[in-house]
């Protein structure tokens, strides 16, 4: 396989379901070796997400713990949230900082950006690391107020032994920005 192979043939889409939150896309398509198949996705909707590694000071993240609805359970990782419109992916982290820890950041760096299970929708979130925090909130969406856990980053072999930090974005930012570290010393 070659990043130059053609994309097969979209012969067809349709929607076969909705939710509240989610629709599901069925694709139908046509490989440049004739071979055809029916895939089903779910649609994108949003400008995409985005996840934030705050550093309250040179040695310290702030995550948050929260509901997570999929597990039913609570669950510790970095603020996240999705881009609204007319946002940028810059001003929603701010923003989801804001709500989510109650500071807001004078500097805000793209960290990476992750595709999510892209075998099935057309999802992407880009991760920023957040510096020179500043006491500021705005009202969220969360249902009740987050618990705010801070840790050290030279830590960071405890938080990913952690039973409740194992959501694979998390992990995934954490150890982008842990090699970042290990790069720029």
């Amino acid at each position: 396989m070659t990043k130059d192979k053609a994309l097969p043939k979209i012969n067809g889409r349709k929607e076969v379901a909705r939710s509240r939150i989610f629709a599901i896309e069925s694709v139908d398509l046509t490989f440049s070796n004739g071979e055809t198949r029916v895939y089903e996705r779910m649609m994108g909707k949003s400008k995409g997400a985005v996840m934030v590694i705050p550093m309250l000071d040179d040695e310290t993240m702030l995550l948050v713990r929260e509901y997570c609805g999929g597990t039913h359970s609570y669950e510790l990782g970095f603020p996240k949230g999705l881009v609204d419109e007319g946002e940028q992916a810059v001003e929603a982290a701010n923003r989801e900082l804001k709500e989510e820890i109650h500071y807001g950041a004078r500097s805000i760096e793209k960290l990476h950006s992750l595709s999510m299970a892209p075998a099935f929708f057309d999802a992407h979130m880009d991760i920023f690391v957040a510096n020179n925090l500043y006491p500021e909130s705005l009202p969220g969406d969360e249902p009740e107020p987050l618990e705010i856990v801070p840790w050290k980053v030279s830590d960071y072999h405890s938080l990913l032994a952690q039973p409740d930090f194992k959501e694979a974005r998390s992990i995934a930012a954490l150890m982008l920005f842990v090699d970042s570290q290990k790069e720029s010393t």
